[in-house]
């Protein structure tokens, strides 16, 4: 007979351990011994792993009590439970006595009423090569759309050329949707030709992370395993795009189930420097959107992974707060951090699509009713403008801390290889602060801004980065149960069928506590949004505001800030990461001359709108958002 898990743990309960790691250890360690009976030796042997004491006598009362326990514990596991199922709660990033603003009754919120003035490049005549306008913003393209100076067909035309012709290259495309996108665009001429115009999307070709099911195309969450992987219904971000007219010409490249850049296919380039990663996860749109082979993209992100290939890439990407764009149809990595959002060229752009996906789709049910309104006029002078002091002006250099003296040779090595790297990368953070530096003078001499500082607060939140990793371990639990995680094409320490199986020792009760220190850490953050409106970042600092606002829900818009110049470092390895995560991939490196740099605004919770238009005020005085890589 095998043992009963349930009553076992109610077992375990009545001695006082329930809210331990040991019974489930010792559960394990007596089923895969396949014991007709627990043993102290058993005991000790969980005890150790959960570092939870037992007393000899205690052992002695367990085990009459542990022994009485029999039964087949399967029933939960022959249920089957796919990717897209949710656990029984909602995870709201809301503050008590905060909602978000809802929609005003009877408006019509879909319509891009506010947009920016009519570019210029819609009163010339558009060149014979449509290439010239690969780079051009939706803003500059819908216009043209518009008033009919290009087909869509055209465009859409020139954009499929340009993915076949640089996916050899960087790697960033699954599947080509080439007749989906051509039915689209044909229609899309018809209608505008009719009269019918649906707004600043319509007719313009995009590209989706393949995390986005889309109906009779392979989703295939850039995994082994999952190649020819068909989910029958379109992802409710699809379908918002589909009604705004947009148009669909690829699946675009993520990490193996949303880590980094290495997917099935190989890997995701920069665009900059093809000798570097795009960095993960969203690495086929931010590579896609910055070689100008789609108009825009959308990518996801949980722990960093619009945030770092945005930055790696130089485009500019859009984290909406956490519930403002419905996941039905996405894979699901992280119930409680997962989120949607464009990677664009500027953040009018986002906004423009951010316009077209937001609002709650009553499947996804932590989608809040909030309300998004682009506004390119916003009065942005009227915000109080917070800045992270200690990020800009202190020098990063983070001690690397010893070596535990029981270190297995895994990680011996991964530490030789931090502390050999360390001087590269000390040398890279340097030289990159300039950037930020100079990103203040901006603000403060050429737009007229008075920086609040402001600090985030003093919380554990590396230790709480374990939060996505639990749940990733349950989204992807048959995974690992059916030894299928060997056919991920990155299995290293770091990766992701390694820290599912570790995530599985972690106890339930450390998980509960890490969200009830996540509660007052909003809570904290709250505080903070109460002196300022939007708050200006290094992309990458001492505080790790990735970590922290993936953490809090909080949005974020990511927006170049400038090139390196040929005498920056040779690009650095960051390494083995200290934590296996949607946006790390050990075998990249970053930095290096003539890459992109990055800055970051936060916002408010719900207040995406007014952090887009600060960052629109920004590029329009920086303009680093036009610079765009010479490809060959």
């Amino acid at each position: 007979m095998s043992l009963d898990r349930r009553r076992f743990l109610n077992a375990c309960g009545k001695l006082g351990f329930a809210s331990t790691l040991l019974p489930g250890v010792l559960y394990a360690v007596a089923a895969q011994a396949e014991a007709k009976r627990i043993t102290a030796d058993m005991i000790d042997s969980a005890a150790a792993i959960a570092d939870v004491p037992i007393q000899p006598e205690q052992k002695e009362a367990m085990l009459s009590l542990l022994n009485a326990s029999r039964k087949s514990f399967d029933e939960l596991r022959a249920i089957s439970l796919g990717n897209d199922v949710p656990p029984a709660f909602i995870f709201d990033p809301m503050p008590p006595g905060q909602k978000p603003t809802p929609p005003t009754a009877g408006a019509d919120l879909r319509k891009p009423l506010h947009i920016s003035a009519p570019p210029a490049i819609a009163a010339k005549d558009v060149p014979k090569d449509l290439n010239e306008i690969a780079f051009a913003t939706v803003r500059e393209l819908g216009e043209l759309v518009r008033r009919r100076k290009i087909s869509s067909t055209a465009l859409t035309e020139m954009y499929i050329a340009r993915l076949k012709k640089y996916n050899p290259q960087l790697h960033f495309m699954v599947t080509l949707t080439e007749s989906r996108a051509l039915a689209q665009a044909k229609d899309a001429d018809k209608e505008i030709a009719a009269g019918k115009y649906r707004g600043a999307l319509h007719g313009l070709p995009w590209g989706g992370k393949d995390l986005l099911a889309a109906k009779g195309y392979p989703t295939t969450w850039g995994a082994g395993g999952f190649e020819d992987q068909m989910i029958d219904e379109d992802a409710t971000v699809v379908k918002r795009l589909d009604e705004a007219g947009a148009v669909l010409v690829a699946k675009l490249t993520l990490g193996a189930l949303a880590m980094g850049d290495k997917w099935f296919g190989g890997q995701t380039r920069n665009p900059w420097n093809t000798d570097q990663g795009s960095s993960g996860s969203s690495a086929g749109p931010a590579s896609a959107t910055s070689a100008g082979c789609v108009a825009f993209s959308i990518g996801s992100e949980t722990g960093g992974s619009i945030s770092s290939p945005s930055t790696r890439c130089g485009v500019t990407g859009f984290r909406p707060t956490f519930g403002f764009v419905p996941r039905t149809g996405a894979m699901t990595l992280s119930w409680t951090m997962d989120k949607l959002g464009p990677i664009c060229r500027s953040a009018e752009d986002c906004a423009l699509v951010m316009q077209a996906i937001w609002g709650p789709d009553g499947q996804d049910l932590a989608a809040q009713n909030a309300f998004f309104q682009w506004n390119a006029e916003y009065n942005w002078k009227k915000l109080r403008i917070g800045y992270l002091k200690d990020d800009f002006e202190k020098p990063w250099n983070q001690a690397i801390p010893p070596l535990p003296s029981d270190a297995t040779d895994e990680e011996k090595k991964a530490y030789e290889r931090r502390v050999a790297s360390e001087p590269a990368r000390q040398a890279s953070r340097e030289y990159d602060r300039k950037f930020d530096l100079a990103a203040l003078d901006v603000l403060r001499d050429k737009m007229g801004v008075t920086l609040i500082p402001v600090e985030i607060p003093k919380f554990p939140f590396d230790a709480m980065r374990s939060i996505y990793t639990i749940e990733g371990a349950a989204a992807f639990d048959w995974l690992t149960l059916t030894g299928k995680d060997k056919l991920l094409s990155e299995r290293s320490q770091s990766n992701w069928p390694n820290a599912f199986r570790a995530a599985r020792f972690y106890p339930a009760v450390e998980y509960i506590n890490e969200m009830r220190v996540r509660t007052l850490a909003i809570q904290a953050f709250a505080k903070v949004f109460e002196q300022v409106d939007v708050i200006v970042t290094p992309t990458s600092g001492p505080s790790n505001q990735v970590t922290v606002t993936n953490l809090t829900g909080h949005p974020a818009v990511i927006v170049p800030n400038g090139l390196r110049g040929p005498d920056a470092p040779p690009a650095s390895s960051f390494g083995t990461p200290a934590a296996p995560g949607p946006a790390t991939n050990a075998s990249n490196n970053t930095g290096g001359p003539n890459t992109p740099v990055s800055l970051t605004f936060l916002g408010g919770l719900y207040k995406d709108a007014e952090m887009c238009a600060f960052a629109h005020a920004y590029q329009q005085v920086t303009e680093f958002h036009k610079l765009y890589p010479a490809l060959s």
